[in-house]
C-alpha cells in the first residue's frame, strides 16, 4: 500500500518545468555560506541549459532509502487508505490475513544508521524494515515519531557500519525560485529523482500536521515519495516530503515537505534518548488578526498573532505579555499568522530565550521570552475496568503538559480520555481521545481519584457531561 498523504482540490496549478544554473556550484569548493549568498542566475546559453543534476544525485542518493512498514494481522478487517477506498468502494475492507502494509521512503541523518521518515508512513506498525540503495534490507526500531510534525526517526538493527548520510540544511536559507531535487520510491518502482523549483515558503493553510509552515515545490512527489528528502543545490536536506495537493493522487506540481530547521528538533530529541519532542510552552492563547482588528491594534495590516490570553505564572506571563499583544517576530523573523508564530516558536532550543517583536497599543517593543517545556504535574493515568460506558478507555489528570500534547487549550483542567482501544466498549459509545470529563452521574469529576469511585459506585443508567473541542456534550448510556 502506498502512503503519500494527499488533499482534493477543484483546481490545480499545472507543472511548470523550470531548467538550471548554479549547477556548477554544486562541485565546487566554496563554502556553504558562500553558496548562500551567491546571486540567483538564470541560463543564459543553450550550454548553460545542458548542465546536469548527476553530481548532486550521486551524492545523495546512497543515503535515500525506502521505508517499508506493516502491522500483524487481528481479528478485525484493516481499514483502508481514503486513496484505496475511493476506487473500491466505503464498505470494503481488506481480509485480515493480509495484515496492513505500508510503503515509504526515507534518507540517513546519521551515519550510524538513523533515519528520518514520515510519521504517517510508519503509523500503527510493529515492523519496520529498511532497504538501502545498494539493496541491502535491516530491520528497524522506532526511536521517536512525532505525529504534530509529522517526522519519525528509525534505527537500523544490527549495523556495525558507518552509512553514507545527508547533512540538514538550513530551510531559511531558501527562497522562492530557488531549484530542488525530490527523491524516493514513487509508487514502488524504485529510487527516482525529480526536479523543480521552491514554489512558496511558508504556506500554513495545507491542514497536514500540527506545525503549519510548509515548503511549496512543484517537483513531482507521488505516493510513496512520503519520507524522502528536499534537497537544495548544495546537496543538503532542505525539506522532508510529506503531501501532495491532487485531483487523482499522483503529482499536479503541488507539492509539499516539511522545513529542515523543524526536522532539526525532532531528530536532536532522538538523538538525545527522549521518547517524545521537546518543545517550548508559551502558556498563552492566540488567535488570527483579522482586517477589522487592523486599527484597534495599532497594525497598518492584518498580520501577526494576537494574544487573547496568558495563563498565570506560565512563561508568557513572566516575560510579560498581555491581552491584546500582537506578536510579529520571533529572533527577527516575520510572523503573520499563529502558525507561522508556533513554527518560529518550537524550532527555538530549550534551556535559551527568544526575543519576541509586539505591537502593544500603537507602539512595537520587544519582549525577552523564556524556553522551557511545558509543567508537568501528576498524572494518575488509569484504565478503566470496571463494568461501565467507558470500559477500556485510559484516562488521566490534565497537566499543561499533557494538553500540549493533545493539542488542547493550555489552560485546560480536570480528567481527560488519552486513549480509546479499537472494538472497546468506550469506542463502541462515541467516546474519543481528548474528551474531557466533567460531570458523571451528577458527581463532578476534578481527578481521576473521583472518576474511579463513580465508576466503581455502578448504575443502572449512566448520565456523562463532556468537553469536546470547545463543545458540551451531554450523553446517557444505559447500565
Amino acid at each position: 500500500m502506498f502512503r503519500t498523504r494527499f488533499l482534493i482540490l477543484r483546481v490545480c496549478l499545472p507543472h511548470a518545468v523550470a531548467l538550471v544554473a548554479l549547477l556548477a556550484a554544486a562541485v565546487s569548493p566554496w563554502t556553504t555560506s558562500a553558496l548562500a549568498q551567491a546571486p540567483r542566475v538564470v541560463p543564459q546559453s543553450a550550454a548553460d541549459a545542458r548542465l546536469s543534476y548527476a553530481p548532486i544525485v550521486a551524492r545523495v542518493a546512497p543515503a535515500v532509502v525506502n521505508v517499508y512498514a506493516a502491522r500483524s494481522p487481528d481479528n478485525r478487517s484493516v481499514p483502508m487508505d481514503d486513496f484505496f477506498r475511493n476506487f473500491l468502494g466505503p464498505g470494503f475492507n481488506f481480509p485480515r490475513d493480509q495484515g496492513q502494509r505500508a510503503l515509504g521512503s526515507g534518507v540517513i541523518v546519521d551515519a550510524v544508521g538513523l533515519v528520518v521518515t514520515n510519521n504517517h508512513v510508519i503509523e500503527g506498525a510493529d515492523q519496520v524494515k529498511v532497504s538501502l540503495a545498494d539493496k541491502r534490507e535491516f530491520e528497524a526500531d522506532i526511536v521517536l515519531k512525532d505525529s504534530r510534525t509529522d517526522i519519525a526517526v528509525l534505527r537500523l538493527k544490527g549495523a556495525n557500519e558507518r552509512f553514507p548520510v545527508i547533512e540538514l540544511g538550513n530551510s531559511d536559507d531558501l527562497q522562492v525560485g530557488d531549484l530542488v531535487l525530490a527523491i524516493g520510491n514513487p509508487f514502488g518502482v524504485g529510487q527516482t529523482v525529480t526536479h523543480g523549483i521552491v514554489s512558496a515558503l511558508a504556506r500554513t493553510q495545507v491542514g497536514i500536521s500540527d506545525y503549519q509552515f510548509f515548503i511549496q515545490t512543484d517537483a513531482a512527489i507521488n505516493p510513496g515519495n512520503s519520507g524522502g528528502p528536499l534537497v537544495d543545490m548544495t546537496g543538503r536536506i532542505i525539506g522532508i516530503n510529506t503531501a501532495i495537493f491532487s485531483r487523482s493522487g499522483g503529482s499536479q506540481g503541488i507539492g509539499f515537505a516539511i522545513p529542515s530547521d523543524m526536522v532539526k528538533v525532532v531528530v536532536a530529541s532522538a538523538k538525545s534518548g527522549g521518547t517524545a519532542v521537546r518543545r517550548p510552552y508559551l502558556g498563552a492563547k492566540l488567535q488570527a488578526v483579522t482586517p477589522d482588528m487592523v486599527d484597534s491594534l495599532g497594525l497598518k495590516r492584518p498580520v501577526g498573532a494576537l494574544v487573547v490570553s496568558v495563563i498565570p505564572g506560565s512563561p508568557a506571563s513572566r516575560a510579560g505579555l498581555q491581552p491584546r499583544d500582537v506578536i510579529v517576530s520571533v529572533e527577527g523573523q516575520p510572523v503573520d499568522d499563529p502558525n507561522a508564530f508556533d513554527y518560529r516558536f518550537a524550532t527555538r532550543p530549550i534551556g535559551t530565550s527568544a526575543q519576541l517583536g509586539i505591537v502593544r497599543g500603537n507602539r512595537e517593543t520587544r519582549v525577552s521570552m523564556p524556553l522551557e517545556t511545558a509543567p508537568e504535574t501528576a498524572r494518575d493515568e488509569l484504565v478503566v475496568r470496571a463494568r461501565s460506558p467507558l470500559l477500556g478507555a485510559k484516562v488521566a489528570n490534565l497537566s499543561p503538559a499533557l494538553a500540549d500534547e493533545l493539542r488542547m487549550d493550555p489552560s485546560a483542567e480536570g480528567v481527560v480520555i488519552i486513549e480509546v482501544p479499537a472494538g472497546s466498549r468506550a469506542e463502541v459509545n462515541g467516546f474519543q481521545r481528548g474528551d474531557v470529563l466533567v460531570n458523571i452521574n451528577n458527581e463532578q469529576i476534578g481527578k481521576t481519584r473521583d472518576l474511579d469511585r463513580v465508576i466503581q459506585a455502578g448504575g443502572r443508567v449512566w448520565r456523562f457531561i463532556l468537553v469536546r473541542g470547545r463543545q458540551q456534550i451531554q450523553a446517557m448510556f444505559n447500565g
